[in-house]
């Protein structure tokens, strides 16, 4: 299916409740009926703390709950695809509605609350892939009623290990109560060093994968710096930055703007890409960055690659733009290419 038909079929599925919507577009494209993009440029070619992604696009999580669809993105031309996120447990989430189109912002509101299969199904749909080329990456979680999270997110890595292309830990969704306190130094700290040595005991038996983290946009300066000097010395593989914010900017003009939960989308964009260069000065270069959030054109992506990113990853737009948006933003990047700072560049390169 050609980017211009899945773009008019994504403005058909849009006249259905947007939870409903979803449900629909995973189906069709479980059917085979999702669009197919050409080859990239090897210009757009990039190293991800390891991975070799034919270009910096990516899908964030959240789409792709239950890992069904991941080789449908990737034939829609994502270079890698995050799946998730996934907890040990099934669990059916927060009551709905729980999923709001903001259409005047650009943006959508969601309290999702985690709801997925569980990581044991989750892990067989990988597993059933395993020989197929493209990057899948499982983003983790911890389940809501869960007496020990830490253990949640050490079980869920050691699940996944296998079969995935990375691992993200995500601390920073809002619609789990109390998960991102574990953003705080001490928490982290904990949960790192528990993470890292699970980590230690699957790459020998499995080898290596990349482990990232995905924290939230709402962040100060001394939360910042706390995160960085953590992470440093923690052996992740890299930052994703950042999930949905809990905050509202005074310009939101929808009537759903006043619904619980994490904001993304248009309205993001400013706030992500300030704290990607927050996090892209204070590590240094020390550990490559993703930056999620708001990115809804080759500008948009343009931007984040130039704050500090290393690829980005994008998933509220295509409710918008549809798939066709993918091969637009590659195409702008190819265009004009981003201005990468010096200081990030490896050192034969300067």
């Amino acid at each position: 299916m050609s980017a211009l038909l899945a773009d008019l079929g994504t403005r058909a599925v849009r006249v259905l409740a947007p939870e409903p919507a979803h449900r629909a577009t995973i189906a069709l494209l479980k059917a085979g009926l999702g669009p197919s993009d050409h080859a990239d440029d090897p210009a757009l070619a990039v190293d991800l703390a390891g991975l070799k992604l034919p270009n910096p696009v990516g899908l964030a999580a959240g789409f792709d709950k239950d890992c069904e669809v991941p080789d449908a993105m990737l034939r829609a031309g994502f270079g890698f695809v995050e799946c998730g996120t996934v907890t040990p447990r099934p669990q059916a989430g927060n009551p709905q509605p729980r999923l709001f189109r903001l259409v005047e912002d650009q943006a959508v509101i969601n309290r999702m609350g985690f709801n997925n299969r569980g990581v044991v199904a989750f892990t067989n749909r990988l597993r059933a892939r395993a020989h197929r080329p493209g990057v899948v990456g499982a983003n983790i979680g911890a389940n809501k009623d869960s007496t020990d999270r830490m253990a949640d997110y050490v079980d869920g890595l050691r699940r996944v290990w296998l079969h995935a292309s990375y691992v993200t830990v995500n601390i920073s969704s809002p619609n789990t109560p109390g998960l991102r306190a574990l953003q705080t130094r001490a928490a982290l700290e904990d949960l790192l060093g528990s993470l890292a040595e699970a980590r230690a005991v699957q790459t020998r038996a499995h080898g290596r994968r990349p482990v990232f983290l995905k924290v939230a946009p709402d962040l100060d300066e001394d939360e910042v710096r706390a995160i960085a000097e953590t992470v440093r010395v923690s052996g992740l593989d890299g930052l994703i930055i950042s999930n949905t914010t809990v905050e509202r900017p005074a310009d939101l003009l929808s009537p759903h703007k006043v619904e619980a939960g994490g904001l993304s989308g248009v309205p993001l964009f400013a706030r992500s890409t300030r704290l990607l260069q927050e996090f892209a000065d204070a590590l240094d270069g020390a550990l490559p960055l993703i930056g999620a959030g708001g990115i809804a054109s080759a500008d948009d992506a343009r931007a984040k690659l130039e704050a500090g990113a290393t690829a980005v990853q994008l998933y509220s737009a295509l409710v918008y733009h549809g798939p066709g948006l993918v091969r637009r933003i590659k195409d702008g990047l190819l265009k004009r290419p981003p201005q990468i700072p010096a200081r990030r560049l490896p050192a034969a390169a300067i």
